[in-house]
């Protein structure tokens, strides 16, 4: 996470978050999380209607509820943009715990300007008619929402490292891969 190098790591959900972001707290406390997402998955075993991991997965990296993973991510340190399926009890959650909601991606940059950010990209933040999703809430982000939204804030952030998740359609991986190449870092030279 030094020199212009950073982790980008994809997965199939965003469950993978109660592992990276603890580390991610132990090795940067300075860091920022921004969560892109359609959904807060901050969910307690308590309040989730449906029991699925993934719904509570960045409540767990927050200590909201014991993963035995880790819990060091101050939920103070989190900005989420793009959510709009949340369940009673996770806004209630949300709200109590200090995570920050942001309506507009426009107010991202400002937010998080010169800000060490770690980025969690779940792929169902996209509108379902621009790519499918194994939980899909209308009234997501374009592609090129998206992509404009990286690139904007590649450049005002010090970018740390990146979590894809959610990408249930291989068929349109190029397009994907166009979206999010703003997160990408850039090749390091080799030897001459």
């Amino acid at each position: 996470m030094t020199g212009g190098r950073y982790p980008v790591l994809t997965s199939c959900d965003c469950s993978i978050c109660l592992t990276t972001l603890p580390t991610l707290a132990r090795q940067r406390p300075d860091a920022w999380v921004l969560w892109l997402d359609a959904h807060g998955d901050f969910n307690s075993p308590e309040t989730t209607p449906s029991g699925f991991l993934g719904g509570m997965c960045l409540a767990g990296a927050c200590g909201v509820w014991d993963s035995g993973l880790g819990s060091s991510l101050d939920p103070g340190r989190v900005v989420m943009c793009g959510v709009r399926d949340v369940d009673p009890g996770e806004r209630v959650l949300l709200d109590t715990r200090g995570v920050g909601l942001v309506e507009s991606p426009a107010q991202l940059t400002d937010m998080l300007d010169g800000r060490p950010v770690f980025v969690h990209l779940d792929l169902d933040v996209l509108d379902p008619t621009v790519l499918p999703a194994l939980f899909p809430a209308p009234g997501g982000l374009s592609d090129g929402g998206l992509r404009t939204l990286l690139a904007e804030l590649s450049e005002a952030v010090d970018l740390v490292g990146a979590e894809i998740t959610g990408f249930l359609a291989p068929e349109r991986a190029r397009r994907v891969a166009t979206i999010v190449e703003p997160l990408l870092p850039p090749p390091t030279p080799g030897p001459a």
